[in-house]
């Protein structure tokens, strides 16, 4: 485990194991006197600056900083390939990155590590044939089942020329931004907290999935262990007593909903918000460990699961009984807690592990806190005039979605953070004092409902601000077929205050709501929003800050995930040069021909 600290951030890797770093290659002609001489000096400059270009403007989502290791010489034949790779397995390396100005033996020069998510940017010049070499290297990647990313900028540039274009910078950052997230994810685990909710398919944890996929293991822990340690004090007590007195300083109750027959005493409400901290606590401790309990004398307890993510089933068989886990997801998944900012952690309602990887992929690509929702219901046009007289125009014409789920959501959903003066999430070392107050003055905890939580607890109630551009993505298991993930670019939406609570009160008006436009292009399911909810493939959904659709379709391409159903633009997708082999006229079909073919990167 590794710290960082700046301006009293903490930006540890809570997780065992080195952060993944990128192994920068600058491939050579390997012909002396006077080729690969003449070359030496440009080769090496381009490497060094696609090194500072990825450390300069990527970070883990931990908050460290992205490293780059370049090779100690040009790439000219295999023994120089041999060297990189070697000092790259030493190094930690988990993403391969080839540069080159010039024409190199492809075959001899490219990495051949099956498992490192591969590119190569061969330069646009006239000068020496960059782009000879590049569609060579491609070929033999392709032949040998290593599919790699193919970068050539648009323009023609001068052979002395160090600047990167935009074009280029775009690719390079999208490519390491993905590969990085599929490295991280390797020999980490899945942290199955319970087992199946409610027959939620997403909730029969996969096993083999998770190993073939995503590289990952499978822990599972009965939900009685939060029991066993609650009632042998199996966690810190001082952080405890900190973390309830910020709780009833920051977390303000709502009017109790309940029913006069339904609503627990205060004496009893008292008792559930216990519960509820110290089961956010022992949820992380589960996952990620905590030295403090080896201080405790609970030395197996202190060491984790090495999880970075994990679900909690709760339905039906602890919250007939015990207080629900909406406190412990909405605040483990928040950017912040008693002890101020920290990266989130991704956990997952109702067990749903498929959501829960939805949620892995976003917050690995954007360094931000993830947003679980249940896809509930979607409003036309007509409907919003019918129920509220509400003249649906701008981007909501196309119709609303409600993503609304049982208060377990990200406090950081509210949209109470800015960028640029707008409603943003952003990564939890930009997000200051006053935004995490805003968050949490924008949220109310209401006691839950007792006819669906017998047990008590508390969710969290926010309404999402408007105007925040955001990806909604699912990623479903599909018998015959495996993974496949779908996603939805749009923007979050604000209605009047009256309109909204004449929708939300038809539902559950105890819960977070957001309001979701997706952006539409009047074609295919992205006609209009009811076919973008008709075409989604589960019941729940995650989204994440910003328009990342392109990351997600690159991460998924490497991790060999078809993407099903998506509304990135044609010129954005990005993805391994052998997939144009799988037919150029279809590239949604090509992906899944593709993904097929070369199979799970960990197959």
């Amino acid at each position: 485990m590794t710290t960082q600290e700046s301006k009293g951030v903490s930006y540890a890797n809570r997780l065992v194991g080195s952060l993944p770093k990128v192994g920068i290659r600058p491939a050579i002609d390997g012909r002396r006197k006077g080729v690969r001489e003449s070359l030496e000096d440009q080769t090496m400059g381009m490497a060094r600056a696609v090194a500072e270009l990825i450390e300069t403007n990527l970070r883990h989502a931990c908050g460290q900083p992205v490293e780059c290791v370049v090779a100690d010489t040009c790439i000219g034949g295999v023994a120089e390939t041999a060297r990189a790779a070697e000092k790259f397995a030493r190094q930690g390396v988990g993403v391969s990155l080839t540069v080159t100005p010039c024409w190199c033996y492809g075959s001899e020069t490219m990495d051949m590590d099956p498992l490192t998510p591969k590119a190569v940017w061969g330069f646009n010049g006239t000068e020496r044939p960059g782009a000879v070499y590049l569609a060579a290297v491609l070929a033999g990647h392709a032949q040998k089942g290593l599919p790699a990313f193919g970068i050539y900028g648009r323009d023609v540039q001068d052979a002395g020329d160090g600047e990167i274009p935009d074009d280029v910078r775009q690719k390079i950052l999208r490519f390491v931004r993905a590969g990085l997230s599929a490295a991280a994810m390797r020999g980490k685990s899945y942290l199955s907290l319970g087992n199946v909710s409610m027959g939620i398919a997403g909730s029969l944890v996969n096993h083999d999935f998770f190993q073939r996929y995503l590289g990952m293991r499978v822990e599972a822990v009965d939900m009685v262990e939060f029991v066993r340690r609650v009632e042998r004090g199996i966690f810190d007590a001082e952080e405890f007593e900190r973390a309830l007195a910020w709780t009833k300083t920051h977390c303000t109750e709502g009017e109790d909903q309940n029913t006069p027959q339904g609503r627990l005493s205060r004496a009893e409400n008292d008792r559930v918000w216990q519960w509820s901290v110290k089961m956010a606590i022992i949820a992380r401790d589960l996952m990620v460990g905590n030295p403090r309990l080896e201080e405790l004398g609970f030395g197996e307890e202190a060491l984790g699961h090495n999880a970075v993510a994990a679900g909690f089933q709760g339905q039906r068989q602890w919250t007939d009984h015990l207080p629900n886990g909406d406190f412990m997801e909405a605040i483990l998944n928040s950017s912040f807690d008693w002890d101020g900012v920290r990266a989130p952690y991704i956990l997952a309602t109702e067990n749903d592990s498929l959501n829960g990887v939805a949620m892995l992929f976003g917050h690995l690509l954007t360094n931000t806190a993830q947003v679980f929702a249940d896809v509930r219901t979607y409003w036309s046009p007509a409907a919003l005039k019918r129920v509220a007289g509400y003249d649906a125009t701008g981007p909501a014409a196309g119709g609303l979605i409600h993503l609304i789920n049982s208060g377990a959501a990200a406090l950081d959903g509210s949209g109470r953070q800015q960028i640029d003066g707008r409603p943003a999430i952003k990564p939890f070392w930009e997000i200051s004092d006053k935004e995490v107050k805003d968050c949490l003055a924008a949220t109310t905890w209401y006691a839950a409902i007792t006819e669906y939580f017998r047990g008590g607890g508390f969710s969290s109630n926010f309404t999402t601000a408007g105007g925040m551009p955001i990806t909604m993505s699912r990623l479903n298991l599909v018998h015959g077929l495996g993974p496949v993930l779908q996603l939805a670019e749009g923007w979050t939406f604000e209605l009047p205050q009256q309109v909204h609570d004449t929708l939300d009160r038809r539902t559950n008006m105890t819960w977070p709501t957001t309001w979701f436009a997706p952006r539409l292009s009047g074609q295919g399911v992205f006609r209009d929003g009811y076919s973008v909810m008709n075409a989604w493939g589960a019941n729940h959904g995650a989204f994440s800050y910003g328009h990342v659709g392109a990351d997600l379709l690159a991460l998924c391409s490497i991790l060999r995930i078809p993407v099903c159903m998506h509304n990135v633009a044609e010129e954005d997708v990005f993805r391994p040069s052998a997939w144009n082999a799988f037919g150029t006229g279809d590239l949604d079909g090509a992906d899944f021909r593709a993904c097929a073919n070369f199979g799970p990167l960990y197959g």
